[in-house]
């Protein structure tokens, strides 16, 4: 089975009704990716989109709880502190954002063929890792 990681922003436009095309083709991606069960993510995506869900889409703990509750069938990274120097090294090597570090750092260690975000560009080679935009 090939994993394809999911980025925080992902599941945010997803749940986020007044976003046009954007929630369309979260809501395709991350449909097709639970049917294939093949979905991966990390505690930090859990943890981004929790606080994005109660602060910018204004949803209530519960529902931005039982979001996450339905992610947990999916594979999920918990970083270690090995975790944290391998995502140094990356922030170095590559010049991304430290979070983005940690979410490659993610998408690598759990063997993903596909990390889909926004905020690296669409096609980047990371290793076997390759960025896709959703949106484009």
């Amino acid at each position: 089975m090939s994993l394809e990681f999911v980025d925080t922003n992902v599941l945010i436009y997803a749940n986020d009704g007044g976003a046009g095309a954007k929630h369309r083709r979260a809501v395709e991606l991350l449909t097709r990716l639970f049917e294939d069960a093949n979905g991966a993510l990390s505690i930090q995506v859990l943890s981004e989109f929790y606080a994005a869900a109660t602060r910018k889409l204004l949803m209530s703990s519960q529902e931005a709880e039982e979001i996450i509750r339905d992610l947990g069938g999916w594979i999920i990274q918990r970083p270690d502190h090995a975790a944290i120097l391998r995502a140094a090294a990356l922030h170095r090597r590559h010049k991304i954002s430290w979070w983005d570090a940690l979410i490659l750092d993610s998408a690598v260690e759990l063997g993903c063929n596909v990390l889909w975000t926004e905020d690296l560009s669409d096609g980047q080679r990371f290793g076997p890792v390759r960025v896709r935009n959703p949106f484009h």
